[in-house]
């Protein structure tokens, strides 16, 4: 029977801390890798996160923190990546130390960029860590609600079910539920459509757009989910699944939305700039656009969300032109 045995976090965001907080409430040990000392000092110090999720105290004892990724790769056999897309390849440049035989947990909600690879695609192709060593979260998890222990659910994907229990066997608490799926591919590409679709929903926000049409812009949006999902992994799943729909609407509509939030930025006429410096956080869905539809000159699905909010962020259309047309385009 499979065990997960040891486990590391890579990476020092508010997704990264909230899974911490959940996997050492039961393992009661965690490695952690940070790039920066002076963040891992600080929460020596504190007890908590200094830059994120600061109201999560931890236990210090519990917890071995490195900015060596390699310290970490080498004493841990469950590797849980947690980093924002766009840094993982330089996380990785970084290591020496060989990781196909470890379990690989990526709840990366993001593409790879340059490569337009799921993470584990790029983890598979690059990296040559066999499938069933791969693994997914996914699901409707706001970070903040999670570190608040609001009622949560997750879906653990694996080609081997047997070690996606294994791992929902960590996480599953009061306020985790859980559940598996083989769909690694499916739920990767959902949770990078969705964070495009949140910024739709927060450009028609800031619009002006009132929730008769949000509801209709949903409803197109887990369609266009639906055929790419058909498209590029042609098996049988329901999108209308928390995994897939759920992560959907919570993206679109919750104020927690950091991708919500500046499609709501720049349907107010921030230029994307101004915006991102203004966030002080990544959105994932800006450079999931670029990504996405540099897949779809590929697969040609009809994507008239995407390729809208593509023509926003990208090509610089007027915000209030573009949403016109693709409203037109809906019925």
């Amino acid at each position: 029977m499979f065990k997960v045995g040891k486990i590391a976090i890579i990476g020092g965001g508010s997704w990264a801390t909230a899974i911490a907080k959940i996997v050492v409430g039961h393992t009661h040990h965690i490695g952690w890798y940070m790039r920066r000392d002076d963040r891992i000092e600080d929460f020596l110090r504190l007890g908590h996160n200094p830059a994120y999720l600061t109201g999560v105290h931890f236990s210090m004892d519990e917890i071995f923190f490195s900015s060596d990724i390699n310290k970490i790769v080498e004493a841990y056999d469950t590797l849980l990546f947690v980093t924002p897309s766009p840094y993982l390849k330089n996380h990785l440049k970084k290591l020496k130390t060989r990781i196909r035989d470890k379990f690989i947990i990526t709840a990366i909600k993001g593409i790879v960029p340059d490569e337009n690879l799921s993470c584990s695609e790029y983890f598979h192709q690059v990296y040559d860590v066999p499938n069933p060593n791969l693994a997914c979260i996914g699901g409707p998890s706001h970070a903040e609600e999670v570190a608040l222990e609001r009622l949560s659910y997750l879906t653990v994907g694996c080609s081997d079910i047997g070690k996606a229990r294994a791992f929902t066997e960590v996480i599953d608490s009061d306020y985790i539920k859980t559940k598996t799926s083989s769909d690694v591919v499916g739920i990767e590409y959902s949770s990078v459509l969705k964070n495009v679709y949140a910024i739709a929903a927060g450009i028609c926000s800031g619009l002006k757009y009132g929730d008769n049409f949000q509801a209709v812009l949903m409803s197109n949006a887990v369609q266009e989910m639906s055929r790419f999902l058909t498209a590029i992994h042609p098996i049988e799943r329901s999108v209308y699944d928390s995994v897939y729909l759920g992560d959907l609407l919570v993206t679109g509509y919750s104020n927690f939305s950091r991708n919500r939030t500046f499609g709501t930025m720049i349907g107010k006429g921030y230029s994307v700039k101004s915006a991102q410096i203004e966030m002080e956080m990544i959105a994932e869905g800006y450079y999931g656009t670029k990504c996405m539809k540099e897949i779809n000159r590929h697969m040609h699905v009809n994507m008239p969300i995407l390729d809208a909010v593509y023509n926003i962020l990208y090509e610089r259309i007027n915000p209030q032109i573009e949403i016109k047309l693709l409203t037109d385009s809906f019925r």
